[in-house]
């Protein structure tokens, strides 16, 4: 099944995703088997430098051949450790591709996601809201400056205010003077019995009549 869809590409997508996986793999494998080849190399030069010193003064060829030895190991201990390096170097850089792939792969699902978020939504259409917020909270203000300046024009008027505190006043005065027992000359004169003003009302009239009486004789005089 893999080969057939390797040939029509359906598994070209995740061979790419494995390749850097796969790489890496094998780097690693063929670094591994090159640090085990360091250490041989490092117990092998060890071990030839001191069969040199254990024949140097006794069996000068033994020594001799050691040395070669010791030298050969030496050399191919270098090229094995340049090996390393290079391997070392090749694993880090696809290790910092395969995440800098993964990073963008990130991004762009980020950008995907903000293309979503923000759908039809442009530059203009937020002005074109902004606008209608604005023009929505002027007509809240003066709805509000419209009402308070009905409510200032319904305040009762300053004068009848003082007219009911005056008469408010004068009910507690004469409250007070009802409860004292001294009632307010306005109220005594209204308070008076009728028989108190009958005998002043009769005598002014008496008095028109005998005006009267003296004019009309007076008119007979003259005649």
């Amino acid at each position: 099944m893999s080969g057939i869809w390797g040939w029509f590409g359906g598994g070209g997508s995740q061979r790419t995703n494995n390749a850097p996986k796969n790489a890496i793999l094998g780097l690693r494998a063929q670094l591994d088997m090159l640090q085990k080849r360091e250490a041989h190399l490092m117990n092998q030069i060890n071990e030839q430098d001191a069969i040199a010193r254990k024949n140097v003064s006794t069996n000068k060829n033994a020594a001799k051949t050691a040395l070669k030895r010791k030298k050969a190991n030496e050399h191919a201990l270098e090229q094995t450790l340049g090996q390393i390096s290079t391997l070392e170097q090749q694993i880090n850089a696809i290790e910092s591709a395969n995440i800098n792939r993964e990073t963008l792969k990130a991004m762009e699902k980020a950008s995907d996601a903000m293309k979503q978020i923000h759908g039809k939504l442009t530059v203009e259409k937020v002005d074109e809201t902004m606008e209608k917020l604005r023009e929505q909270n002027a007509l809240s203000d003066e709805i509000v400056e419209a009402m308070n300046s009905v409510a200032v024009g319904n305040q009762p008027d300053e004068e009848e205010l003082l007219e009911e505190l005056e008469q408010m006043q004068q009910e507690q005065l004469d409250e007070q003077m009802t409860k004292t027992g001294t009632v307010p000359v306005s109220d005594a004169v209204h308070k008076l019995p009728a028989a108190a003003n009958g005998p002043l009302k009769g005598k002014a009239v008496e008095e028109d009549d005998e005006e009267e009486e003296l004019r009309k004789l007076q008119a007979e005089m003259a005649m």
